[in-house]
């Protein structure tokens, strides 16, 4: 167990063999700034001071050459080497609430949502609270590394679904679409993401998806169903896809209430396809125009389309604030 000492006030956690500095962090009421928690967005960088770490991953987009010559690691990937101190900007908003924890789980069921989107069901050991809009790594034995992936369904049940898109040659999605069997035994490390659910908060709510970043939209739906949120202010759930076989049943989103509306775009729409075309946040401006401002905003899906939702919205005036994404890269 290494001891991690923050300096300049001396407050330290403790680090168990395997974890990194972060998700150590995390699980002892610090707030580190994060979003990916996968080496992609560099957000939980940090300056070494004493003592030696070495990455979890080696090839971490966010980190570089000049960030090494300055001592300043990611703490996602970085797994210390004996005691050591470093420095970073704590955060209060990022403070754990559960916090997260790693446990195993069952797969209990596959259910295919489109031609490659399918929603895994795992029974979990454990606490099972999260926010709607959070998700956990995943991880199986043989394959090296946690994959993030966002929750589907609301705590409550002792079961966590996750809504995956199959990625080519990606070794955990093809075990877990080719070879895992109902009853295989997983680990799972979560909660964790900031772009969950603001219940207090009394805007109309617009929620935009694409590929599996729909597991997280369609938490955060139920999750405003639930709080009683759809009783007073309307939702609009925005689903980008290139075809329609690649749509999944809007029966998914069925008795969230009359305030919800469903749209799916197509980016490239067969023939007789009547319904919006083009990129997900044209038909969104082109829906909502001057209005967009006026809606709490959550989206989740590829980098592209995150990068675009976001010059959209700062295009018509929205606040930074008002939108809620984890940045996956």
């Amino acid at each position: 167990m290494a001891k991690i000492t923050i300096a300049p006030d001396g407050q330290s956690f403790d680090c168990a063999p395997g974890d990194t500095i972060l998700r150590a962090a995390l699980r002892a009421g610090f707030g580190m700034n994060y979003s990916c928690n996968v080496g992609s967005c560099g957000n939980c960088r940090f300056e070494l001071l004493e003592g030696a770490v070495t990455h979890q991953r080696a090839d971490s987009p966010a980190w570089s050459e000049r960030d090494l010559k300055r001592n300043r690691w990611l703490g996602c990937q970085a797994e210390p080497v004996g005691d050591c101190t470093i420095k970073f900007r704590a955060d209060p908003s990022f403070v754990a609430n559960p916090r997260p924890m790693g446990r195993s789980a069952t797969l209990l069921a596959k259910t295919q949502l489109t031609r490659d989107i399918t929603e895994f069901t795992l029974e979990i050991q454990g606490d099972d609270r999260f926010h709607p809009g959070q998700y956990a790594l995943i991880g199986a034995n043989g394959i090296s590394g946690g994959r993030a992936y966002s929750m589907a369904n609301l705590p409550g049940t002792g079961q966590w679904h996750f809504q995956i898109k199959r990625v080519p040659g990606g070794a955990l999605t093809g075990w877990l679409f080719d070879s895992a069997e109902i009853g295989a035994t997983l680990s799972l490390d979560g909660p964790y993401g900031t772009a969950f659910l603001q219940t207090e908060i009394t805007r109309d709510i617009v929620l935009m998806a694409g590929g599996s970043g729909l597991s997280p939209m369609v938490s955060i739906a139920r999750g405003a169903a639930k709080a009683g949120m759809l009783d007073t202010r309307k939702l609009h759930f925005y689903y980008g896809a290139r075809t329609q076989a690649d749509l999944f049943d809007p029966k998914l989103l069925a008795d969230l209430g009359p305030n919800v509306t469903f749209t799916a775009a197509l980016s490239e729409p067969e023939p007789g396809w009547d319904g919006p075309r083009g990129f997900l946040h044209d038909v969104v401006a082109a829906d909502l125009g001057d209005r967009l401002p006026a809606h709490e905003i959550y989206f989740a899906g590829p980098a592209a389309m995150s990068a675009a939702i976001q010059k959209m919205a700062h295009e018509l005036g929205t606040p930074m604030g008002q939108l809620h994404f984890d940045e996956f890269y």
